[in-house]
Formats: C-alpha cells, sequence, structure tokens
C-alpha cells in the first residue's frame, strides 16, 4: 500500500515553519487590539453567488481559481478565496448594520487552484481587516496605519507603501472611457490577454504583466487628469493623514483594482526581498461592494496579506520550549511523576516528562527540548520527600522539596 501524499498547492508544518506563522498571528492580534478592531469568524464555505457578484464573473479568481462544487442539495458552494465578501455578507446577513461603523479584523485558511510558489499556495492563510459603514478618509488612514503598525510589530523593514486614488464613480467613468480609447488605439501590439479584457475592463490592462503591453501602458492617460474636485480633495486628506502618523508612502499612478466597486484608495505594502511576487499587504475603499451583495450603499475599505508571506519576512521566533524536564527513574518515580508534572502545569510551569530509555538517552531529551532544568527523582528521592533539579545550562545540581518545586523552579 502506498503512503498517502498531500495535494499538490497544500502543506503540512511542524517546528519553526508552524511557530512562524503563529508570530505572525499574534503579533496582529496584539495590534488590531490597540486599533479597536473586534475579532470576527466567517465560514469557509459560502454560496458560490457571494464570490461570484463581488469579485466579478469574469475575473480570474472566479473563472478559474475557485474552489467550487454542488453540495449533496445541489447547491452550488465555494471554499472562499478570500475574507472580504463574506464579511461583507455576514454585514447584511448577520445585521451588523447596527454596529456600524464597524471595525472588524480575522485571519484563517483560504483556497485558489492556481500554480503554487513561492509563499503562494492552493490552502493559503491571510490576514483581513476591515472598516465598513465608514466614508471619511480617516478610515483610509486608520487601515493604512494599522498595517504599517504590524509590519513594525513584526520587525519586517525595507516594505514600501504604494498608493493611487481611483478617484469617485465621476473620475473613474471617465478614466476608463480615455483608457479605453488609448488601448483600443495600440490593440494590434497588445497581448492576447489585454485585448479580451479591452471590453471587459481597460483598468486591468494598467496592471499587465505581459512585457509587449508595458510601453502601451506607460503612455496611457494618468487618473490625475480625470479626478473631481471632491476626489482629489479625499485623497489630499488621506496623504495628509499618512503624514501626520508618520506612515511614508510612494504615489503609484498605475496602481488599480479593475472591479467597478473600488473607489478611491488603493494600496499595496511591497517588499522586493520575495521576487516578483512582491506585495505583502493590499487593499483598498471598496464603497460599492455591499450594494453589488444586495445591501445599501455602504462605504467600506480594507485589507488582506498573505501570512506564509509574512512569515518568510520575519525573524526565526524564539523556540518553544518547557522550563524544566522530569527525568524519573524506576516504577515508583514513574508514578509519582505524573502526579508531579501535573501539578507542576497547574502552578503554570511548562513541563514535560522524559519517560523513555535509559538516565543518559533521558537526560539527552531533557537537553534537547531546551528546557532551563531537568527534575531528577528516584526511589531514593520519594522517600526523601525531594528531588534533584539541575540546571542544565551551568550544570548545577541541588536537592529540593516536593512541595516546594514550583517555588524553587521559579527562583
Amino acid at each position: 500500500m502506498t503512503t498517502p501524499q498531500p495535494i499538490r498547492g497544500m502543506q503540512s508544518l511542524l517546528g519553526e515553519d508552524a511557530d512562524r506563522m503563529a508570530a505572525v498571528v499574534a503579533a496582529f492580534d496584539r495590534v488590531r487590539r490597540l486599533y479597536g478592531f473586534k475579532r470576527v469568524e466567517v465560514p469557509v464555505l459560502e454560496d458560490t453567488a457571494v464570490f461570484a457578484r463581488t469579485m466579478g464573473e469574469t475575473t480570474d479568481v472566479v473563472s478559474k481559481e475557485m474552489y467550487s462544487f454542488e453540495d449533496r442539495s445541489g447547491d452550488p458552494v465555494t471554499l472562499r478565496p478570500e475574507f472580504t465578501a463574506g464579511i461583507a455578507r455576514a454585514y447584511l446577513s448577520e445585521g451588523w448594520q447596527q454596529y456600524a461603523p464597524l471595525k472588524v479584523a480575522t485571519h484563517g485558511p483560504a483556497f485558489r487552484y492556481e500554480r503554487p510558489q513561492k509563499g503562494r499556495f492552493r490552502q493559503f492563510h491571510q490576514l483581513d481587516a476591515e472598516i465598513i459603514g465608514a466614508g471619511e478618509p480617516q478610515a483610509d488612514v486608520e487601515i493604512l496605519t494599522l498595517a504599517d503598525q504590524l509590519l513594525k510589530e513584526l520587525g519586517i523593514g525595507g516594505v514600501i507603501l504604494k498608493l493611487n486614488t481611483l478617484g469617485d464613480a465621476e473620475t473613474r467613468e471617465a478614466w476608463r472611457a480615455a483608457l479605453f480609447e488609448h488601448f483600443r488605439g495600440h490593440s494590434k501590439t497588445l497581448s492576447e490577454d489585454s485585448r479580451t479584457r479591452l471590453d471587459r475592463n481597460p483598468l486591468r490592462i494598467l496592471d499587465s504583466k505581459a512585457h509587449q503591453d508595458w510601453p502601451v501602458v506607460d503612455s496611457a492617460p494618468a487618473i490625475d487628469e480625470f479626478l473631481t474636485v471632491e476626489a482629489s480633495d479625499f485623497f489630499a486628506k488621506v496623504t495628509a493623514g499618512l503624514d501626520a502618523t508618520g506612515v511614508k508612502w510612494e504615489r503609484a499612478p498605475r496602481l488599480v483594482r479593475g472591479l467597478d466597486y473600488y473607489r478611491h484608495t488603493a494600496f499595496e505594502f511591497v517588499t522586493d526581498q520575495l521576487g516578483s511576487q512582491g506585495a505583502v499587504i493590499a487593499g483598498g475603499r471598496y464603497d460599492g461592494l455591499i450594494e453589488a451583495l444586495g445591501g445599501p450603499h455602504t462605504p467600506a475599505v480594507g485589507w488582506a496579506a498573505g501570512i506564509e508571506r509574512l512569515s518568510m519576512l520575519i525573524g526565526a521566533p524564539e523556540r518553544e520550549a518547557p522550563s524544566v524536564v522530569v527525568v524519573p527513574l524506576g516504577e515508583r518515580a514513574e508514578l509519582a511523576a505524573q502526579g508531579i508534572v501535573a501539578g507542576l502545569r497547574r502552578e503554570g510551569v511548562a513541563t514535560d516528562i522524559a519517560y523513555r530509555g535509559n538516565m543518559k538517552k533521558r537526560m539527552s531529551r531533557a537537553n534537547a527540548s531546551g528546557a532551563a532544568f531537568a527534575l531528577i527523582i528516584g526511589d531514593d528521592e520519594i522517600d526523601r520527600g525531594e528531588a534533584q533539579l539541575k540546571d542544565l545550562a551551568t550544570g548545577e545540581q541541588r536537592s529540593v522539596s516536593l512541595d516546594l518545586l514550583a517555588d524553587a523552579i521559579a527562583r
């Protein structure tokens, strides 16, 4: 019988790799509490329409990458490819509107059927932060400051905030029309993918990865030519707010979000340490998304971050290790040790037990665990009501009373 193998693009983690991801989540939890973002949970599985309506039927994610299937009732369901759509659905169906403006944060697995590559898997994990029901530029500043502080908390340097405005509806429509005319005039030189996108969504051509498109993209009209007074004022307040908070940013006039419900602020935190896949946090303002789900007009802004990518950029977390390893010798000591271990753990002392092999192997395991102490107990020690506490760093060993173990270890 052959050994089962993991499905391509899925991974199992042990030790430092798992600890790195846990460290990213722990930092996120600390920072989101500082900013007053409530922890929420949303289902891994949603009605397929939730993603088709919010992400766009023609996007690659919906048309090619989603894990979609019919459940036993014949209903079309999808494993979430991202969090925002599910949070927006919950905002409507769970009655969360009463809490607006609502600041929420979550993390967990998401699924996309795409080519696995560095830092990207078919089951991957995301951090997600959203402010729903706030249309003020101050909300954009807060969501961006949250992201910036998270990166600092993780000790990740060399990341640049790339920032752009997509304007309001009037701005976007005028820019879109100008882009369509520009790209149509150069359609013969565009890549096949970009020619396909021309009629559906010319904004997406600005984000083309095809080298042959880049000269045409570089000469495309910039959004600043079409900004309304209101849109320009909104962006100015965002950038002034970032300056006031000390968040460094760079203008990226070609940075876009293709879907029509995106408005105003679009951004990416980018690093050059992960090759071509450089964005570690990305997001924007999506004032029309909840309307796409059938809800009322509801302004919102948010971002997502890949936990795997962030975990690749942080230093190795401090190794988890017990404070003490109990080393019992003899049957009576084996039984007594179980009670000692349980008692120490109840006192809040991280404790392990070395119960296999001879004395040399048990002590070797205690040393390899990274513990500060080994607690050695045999029949003679039990009779005296004590144990031998050995400092594994210095080799110093002394007798301690079984009644005072926790105190002795703490000292």
